[in-house]
């Protein structure tokens, strides 16, 4: 049970207390709550990298073959480059809208608006791929000992309990999402290990020398690669509510590439290592980490192993909702959604209409899908498309935003401008591997279902367009007003930079 505590306990009196926007209502979020560890969770849920060995190791690893492993370094590597470039901001500024208010900052509201757009779907498309996940294995474990429930009851477990966690308490959350994704993560490294042991801690010699990889091949493992990364940028959201954000939220953003990539290159050696000599084809076996389980004789780790999957999902499913609502509670307050949303209620100071909003699109289009006939499973897949759409263009986005957001306020280096452009240079390899090069056999054009679920992405973005040239119609001072919100919170972060030497600064 939560205690109740008033706003100023724990709180470090050197560090200035943040006042809301201007004409912002109250109540507000909880301010400075919420841990390094606990901020740090909030990405490596939404990343959820104990699923990805379990579930798209094999995808890679039939394009990349022994490359898988140096797939994921690049991809690593290149998304460390996209963290420089948000950390631009993240040093500098912290709010509730994420990367939404970074690239107003940068490119001015019309692409930071559709920016917002864009990572409001990402992180809701997230959500529903990661439900979908949630109700399979539920569905298999509970199998498992004679319990069957209907896909739209799982469904609704996983959606309701993740709503009223993230309605009741953020601090709650972030531990819930800590300890589970921690399990998880905890169970898929003591199977890496043990299959590795089994193996002698064998030197694979054919991975290190790259045999039988291609090039091409480790490029387009790079393109699932950095699929499987998305949502690395999902603590900052929680600008308002963290602990000393500036240095919280940059260190999280980074560190949560590094440690999933490491998790995601030694759990891709061990793996493909472990089906050396095997009867079956990792390209081809849809549950590679049961299947080594049962060949090593840990067949219970491997049901074990399904239950960290599960709550790992959960975690994910808690941590996009989280980000969704906080993205639309900073908009609705730059006036650009309905006023309730950028509603805190009184007590949780949690975003509570916003989060039940999430949550119910969450749990609706899934639902929706699932009685016109598209199975969990097949969902899943369709969400998970979908939402790299929304990130994709994100990244792109706020890398160009660095650059031009340190040249407004004069701190523009030929470092910045550099990993800006390592990152674009970077980023457009997912996007050419997406959208595809007409004649070219590594990047063929989109086929069915992909070039209809991009369809879909584009006329999503095209009504955000249309909406946002009606609200400025409508309400003339929207833009100005976003503008002067955005800005004040910068200055309230500069303030403290620039005061005498007495005082203790960020």
């Amino acid at each position: 049970m939560r205690q109740m505590r008033s706003h100023g306990a724990g709180r470090n009196e050197a560090t200035p207390k943040r006042a809301p926007p201007s004409g912002a209502r109250t109540p507000n979020l909880r301010s400075n709550c919420l841990s390094y560890v606990e901020v740090l969770a909030q990405s490596i849920s939404v990343i959820a990298p104990s699923t990805v060995p379990a579930a798209i190791l094999g995808l890679i690893f039939a394009t990349a073959g022994s490359g898988t492993w140096l797939s994921f370094l690049l991809g690593m590597i290149g998304l460390v480059l996209v963290s420089f470039n948000i950390n631009q901001f993240a040093r500098r500024s912290a709010s509730p809208g994420s990367l939404y208010t970074y690239i107003v900052r940068g490119l001015g509201p019309t692409a930071g608006v559709l920016g917002g757009w864009a990572l409001l779907f990402g992180y809701t498309l997230t959500g529903m791929s990661t439900l979908c996940g949630f109700a399979i294995i539920a569905g298999l474990l509970l199998g498992q000992i004679g319990v069957h429930l209907p896909v739209l009851a799982l469904f609704a477990f996983g959606a309701i309990g993740a709503c009223y966690i993230a309605f009741r308490d953020i601090q709650l959350s972030a531990k819930m999402m800590l300890i589970f994704e921690g399990a998880a993560l905890a169970l898929i490294l003591v199977l890496g290990f043990v299959i590795w042991r089994f193996k002698g801690f064998a030197v694979d010699a054919s991975q290190l020398t790259l045999k039988d990889a291609t090039p091409g091949g480790v490029l387009m493992g790079v393109v699932l690669v950095v699929f499987g990364f998305s949502g690395f940028e999902a603590s900052t959201s929680l600008g308002e509510e963290a602990k000393d954000p500036l240095r919280t939220i940059p260190r999280s953003v980074i560190q949560s590439v590094v440690v999933s990539g490491l998790v995601f290159i030694f759990m891709a050696y061990v793996v493909i290592l472990g089906f050396e000599g095997s009867s079956a084809s990792l390209d081809k076996t849809e549950a590679p980490l049961a299947f080594l389980a049962d060949r090593i004789g840990w067949g219970w780790l491997g049901a074990l192993i399904n239950v960290g999957i599960l709550l790992s999902f959960f975690s994910c499913t808690l941590a996009s909702i989280n980000s969704t609502a906080r993205i639309a509670f900073s908009m609705a307050r730059h006036g650009l959604f309905f006023d309730a949303l950028g509603e805190a209620h009184a007590i949780n100071e949690t975003p509570y209409i916003a989060v039940g909003i999430s949550a119910l699109i969450t749990f609706a289009v899934p639902a929706i899908l699932f009685l016109c006939g598209v199975p969990a499973f097949e969902g899943q897949g369709y969400f998970g498309t979908l939402c790299s759409f929304g990130f994709l263009l994100v990244y792109i986005l706020i890398s160009i935003a660095a650059p031009m957001y340190l040249k407004s306020i004069g701190k523009l280096t030929r470092s910045a401008v550099l990993y800006s452009g390592l990152a674009l240079g970077f980023m457009m390899l997912p996007f050419i591997g997406t959208i595809g090069l007409p004649g070219s056999s590594l990047f063929p054009p989109m086929e069915f279902p992909t070039s209809l679920l991009f369809g879909l992405f584009a006329a999503y973005m095209a009504i955000g367009l249309c909406w946002l040239l009606m609200q400025k119609s409508r309400h003339p001072k929207m833009i100005p007003t976003m503008r002067n919100a955005i800005e004040s919170v910068d200055l309230q972060f500069a303030a403290p930079a620039n005061a005498s030497p007495n005082i203790s600064a960020r």
